[in-house]
């Protein structure tokens, strides 16, 4: 988790680098120049860094503060795109609620959602359960907004807390890759990057990918995230996961997302090393419909593609099918028995040279998808992050 920064105090360091100076700043925050300046010591402190260095006329941010306040500038829109939302559930447009909200309210708020109770929310922060239930209190009070009901088993969220927590999540998404930027300026690669990895990139891409960047930057810290997409995408938009490498969806399934193409790869037939399949030089479209199938989950682009092999041969799509997008269970499945599963013949290609598996050499028309990245609109990578997106683009070629 990132330090507990003031909420305040990152305003006021924003207001000293656009006045030059504390006594201005001072004056627009309502402090003293004195309290300015040992917030000001204070987030130094925490962040690690001078932010700012003194001059015969004011005060400049210094190389570190340049990076890490351009941040704090992103961030604050998240916090603006709160108070918008508290505006439109009625809240009083005087009120300066983006500036009033604290680093302890935003935490609670997410983490009474994550858990689904306050009791299990303070376990979590490590503090009592009545500091979680008044610090969700005050911003109820802040927002003029209703943010949890009660539930069987806890309390549940409304809408317009979801909406918050996603900004928050950003915010502290942002304000985490400030201090990591700071750290890269230091000359230490200590950053993290959160991967989701869809069922294509799982085996080789992004494996590759990472041992790479750990090579260059050993102190680097990754996570690699699988599970549907559908979970994965919320991830990407809560700020909780950085890219998503797999098969693209078409229309894309948000606005507030950005698809890059890598590469288009064709299915081919998969069966286990010795099938009879593999004796064929021919494979007809009637064969491949009474075999026995290990099929994607519904609803996404490999089982579209399954289903639209069939249909545009004017065969109804295979009935006795396996639903499963754990390649490690398709591949148990495939050796224990004589069914066929549609996958990208880069996705087996170890199993292959390991003489488990088998593709059918007959190409399959028309069942290309496209793999890419899928990233945040307006995201902005470290230095790490970058490296990675770029190893993705040539281990892609």
């Amino acid at each position: 988790m990132d330090p507990a920064l003031n909420l305040r105090h990152l305003h006021a360091a924003l207001e000293v680098q656009s006045r030059g100076s504390f006594s201005g700043a001072a004056q627009q925050v309502h402090l003293s120049q004195s309290a300015l300046t040992q917030a000001i010591a204070r987030l130094e402190s925490q962040v690690g860094a001078a932010l700012f260095f003194r001059r015969a006329n004011g005060v400049q941010a210094t190389a570190a503060g340049t990076v890490f306040l351009a941040r704090i500038a992103r961030a604050q829109r998240f916090l603006k795109a709160i108070e918008t939302t508290a505006h439109a559930r009625g809240a009083r447009r005087s009120r300066p609620i983006a500036r009033a909200l604290t680093h302890k309210q935003l935490r609670s708020l997410l983490a009474v959602i994550d858990t689904g109770s306050y009791t299990r929310a303070a376990a979590r922060l490590s503090v009592s359960q009545p500091t979680v239930h008044r610090a969700v209190r005050e911003m109820e009070t802040l927002c003029q907004l209703s943010l949890f009901r009660r539930a069987p088993s806890g309390v549940e969220p409304t809408w317009q807390a979801r909406q918050i927590a996603r900004h928050a999540n950003l915010f502290f998404a942002e304000v985490r890759q400030g201090l990591t930027e700071v750290q890269e300026l230091q000359g230490r690669s200590t950053g993290s990057i959160s991967v989701g990895a869809l069922p294509y990139s799982r085996s080789r891409l992004v494996p590759q990918a990472v041992s790479q960047l750990l090579s260059e930057m050993p102190e680097t810290s990754v996570r690699i995230i699988d599970g549907p997409y559908e979970e994965q995408l919320q991830g990407l938009l809560q700020g909780q996961i950085d890219v998503i490498v797999g098969a693209l969806r078409n229309p894309p399934p948000s606005p507030d997302i950005v698809q890059e193409l890598l590469l288009s790869d064709p299915l081919s037939v998969v069966v286990r090393k010795g099938h009879r399949l593999m004796t064929r030089e021919e494979l007809s479209i009637n064969q491949l419909q009474k075999l026995d199938w290990i099929a994607p989950r519904k609803q996404t682009p490999a089982r579209d593609l399954f289903i639209e092999f069939f249909r545009r041969e004017g065969l109804t799509p295979p009935e006795r099918v396996i639903e499963c997008s754990s390649l490690i269970a398709t591949r148990g499945l495939l050796l224990e028995s004589d069914r066929a599963a549609l996958l990208p013949a880069k996705q087996v290609a170890l199993d292959v040279e390991a003489g488990i598996l088998a593709v059918s050499p007959i190409p399959l028309k028309e069942t290309s998808r496209d793999i890419g990245l899928t990233l945040r609109r307006d995201w902005h990578p470290t230095k790490a992050q970058a490296r990675l997106l770029q190893l993705l683009k040539q281990l892609s070629r």
